[in-house]
């Protein structure tokens, strides 16, 4: 079993990714949290890889990054030091950049936290290419009919997807309380039946991981295939992933949707390049090149966020998760960066780092 970065213990007490809400800045000498020990939490289904991997190459550059950030100038190797436990920097299918923390590889596998979401848009994009979902105005009750007379029933996919779906929510308490729950093999469903909603779905942007939850149950539903093996067929598989990546349940066969996917960096590096691409993995096109373009363009209700993925400006996009985790992909230089870490005090200093370390890219190439 490959190293996990992240124990029960501290599972149990991080909330699932508050991603549009920087932390404040680090201390200078703020380190990112060690790995734990290799625990599976709180249920897992294993994806397989693929059999014909998409191929990286080794190719190191010396890449001389710094930025400004609280008024000081930092160096990557400054960053990584607080912020990382890995990190992936594609140019192309090169790797120009990789790096770990002690006792830490290539092989290990990482938490991605809130990352998962883009990931389950991604999946929701499959099962429109696929026929399986006509419309992204469809509601949730036409795929879920156990959530037909909840406050979900009557929300569209779309309103899930940009976080728009008018349930009562605060991330910040919610979260580790919904965590909390599926720990004790509470379904999503029945989490998902018990909200209410306090707004008309559309109208305004409230983070939500519920609402990625519920999605992850209309890709089941729509395709009659459960979420984890949907992802393995359409995505993990077709994309070239190297490695098994474990999908976390609520032990009562749903996939979570809106958190933990245990990955290697490399592979978290992969989808980059695969949304980089519009959609296209070694020429074949696994995902729509509209959807891609879809996705990641502001939804209406917010302007820094698309379908369950962060917008970057002009700079890009990118998959985000509590405490730093991220999927940056520079549509600007054409760069892709995974990094991992258990938990940073630095997480505000994230993206000026990324973009950063793409412009240093794009100037060495």
């Amino acid at each position: 079993m490959r190293r996990r970065s992240l124990s029960l213990a501290l599972a149990t007490v991080l909330t699932v990714g508050v991603a549009g809400t920087p932390a404040q800045a680090a201390p200078a000498t703020a380190a990112a949290v060690q790995a734990g020990p290799a625990v599976k939490f709180p249920g897992f289904d294993v994806v397989k890889p693929s059999s014909d991997p998409l191929d990286l190459t080794d190719a190191p550059r010396d890449l001389k990054v710094t930025y400004t950030y609280d008024g000081q100038t930092k160096t990557l190797e400054d960053y990584l030091s607080r912020a990382a436990q890995g990190m992936v920097v594609l140019d192309g299918n090169k790797i120009v950049k990789e790096w770990y923390a002690a006792g830490l590889t290539k092989d290990s596998q990482f938490q991605s936290w809130s990352m998962a979401k883009s990931f389950t848009s991604v999946a929701i994009g499959l099962a429109m290419q696929d026929g399986k979902i006509a419309s992204l105005e469809d509601t949730v009750a036409k795929y879920v009919p156990k959530l037909a007379t909840s406050a979900y029933g009557d929300v569209s996919i779309r309103n899930l997807l940009r976080m728009s779906s008018g349930i009562n929510w605060n991330e910040v308490g919610n979260a580790p309380a919904l965590q909390a729950q599926v720990i004790l093999g509470v379904p999503t469903t029945t989490i998902a039946a018990m909200q209410r909603r306090t707004w008309e779905p559309g109208s305004k942007f409230n983070y939500t991981s519920m609402n990625s939850a519920v999605l992850a149950l209309v890709v089941a539903g729509a395709t009659g295939v459960p979420f984890h093996k949907y992802v393995q067929d359409k995505l993990w598989q077709p994309a070239g992933m190297a490695d098994t990546v474990d999908i976390a349940n609520d032990r009562n066969g749903n996939s979570l949707g809106y958190c933990c996917f245990y990955a290697g960096e490399r592979d978290f590096a992969r989808f980059g390049l695969l949304m980089l691409n519009n959609g296209k993995a070694e020429g074949r096109q696994v995902l729509n090149e509209a959807w891609v373009a879809e996705s990641v363009k502001p939804s209406g209700v917010a302007s820094n966020y698309g379908l369950h993925w962060w917008i970057d400006g002009t700079e890009g996009y990118y998959a985000s998760g509590l405490g730093g985790q991220m999927i940056y992909v520079s549509v600007k230089h054409r760069v892709v960066i995974a990094k991992s870490v258990l938990l940073s005090l630095a997480e505000s200093e994230t993206l000026p780092a990324m973009r950063a370390i793409a412009a240093e890219v794009a100037r060495t190439r």
